[in-house]
């Protein structure tokens, strides 16, 4: 693993014994994890069951008790000192989360910025110049279907559209790796399927993707591989007609007994 502050140039993801309590609550329960460049993993399984802390880990949104993560074989957010992992500068942090792009199941679009604006925000921040950013920012408000909306305001976009925002700012910096946190659950139902076709376009496209998803359809459709977590432990994983259709642990027999 790289220790330097150089650019993440892979989208790999390494987790290694990753363990997070919070308080006396045990949240994440030493998971190893690898998720190969340019695949779609899918994360579920019940509430509270880790998955979104899992995946705040990974861009160190969730600072780990133990245990490490590499992005393209840069560990994020620690440096190693000696025997023991010690905390990276924000600033450094800052800039290894440009190539992880996050998408929120609450949006967590600026309000009084235009759907254009809040893209154009980050690449901005990073010192692209703004007649630059806002020709990118207008190309990937189409990619997701919303060319025609950048001068709207979030409050004046369906929660679909705000969806589609976000996923364009997070493409904004071209991330080599998207971690999606329950992309759909804040939608209404009818939104839904906007939001997923934008995901699916983005599955194959040489991004990373990480989703955690409640939407069992879905993720047999565009995952490469799933993985079952709960309390804080993975379960099961393999590709989806090992997990989904033919799980091996009565704990994932259950589960999706429940939800479909």
């Amino acid at each position: 693993m790289s220790t330097a502050l150089a650019t993440i140039t892979g989208g790999a993801v390494s987790i290694r014994h990753a363990t997070k309590s919070f308080g006396s609550k045990a949240v994440l329960n030493g998971i190893d994890l690898d998720v190969p460049a340019g695949s779609v993993t899918a994360i579920i399984g019940p509430s509270g069951s880790g998955k979104s802390t899992l995946l705040r880990t990974i861009n160190h949104l969730e600072r780990l008790d133990e245990g490490y993560v590499t992005v393209g074989d840069q560990l994020i957010g620690v440096k190693v000192h000696g025997e023991r992992f010690t905390e990276l500068p924000e600033r450094a942090i800052l800039r290894q989360r440009s190539r992880i792009g996050f998408v929120f199941q609450g949006f967590h679009l600026f309000p009084h910025l235009t759907a254009l604006e809040n893209v154009v925000e980050a690449p901005v921040a990073h010192r692209r110049p703004l007649a630059e950013a806002r020709e990118v920012a207008q190309r990937l408000l189409e990619r997701v279907g919303l060319g025609d909306r950048g001068d709207a305001y979030p409050a004046e976009l369906s929660g679909g559209q705000k969806q589609r925002v976000a996923i364009a700012r997070a493409l904004a910096l071209d991330p080599a790796l998207i971690l999606f946190d329950e992309p759909t659950s804040a939608l209404d139902p009818e939104l839904v399927s906007d939001v997923l076709e934008v995901i699916r376009a983005l599955a194959g496209s040489g991004t990373t993707l990480v989703i955690v998803t409640h939407e069992i359809s879905f993720a047999r459709e565009i995952a490469d591989q799933v993985v079952f977590i709960d309390d804080g432990r993975i379960i099961e994983q393999g590709s989806p007609a090992q997990v989904l259709d033919h799980p091996s642990h009565p704990r994932t027999q259950d589960f999706l007994r429940r939800v479909l």
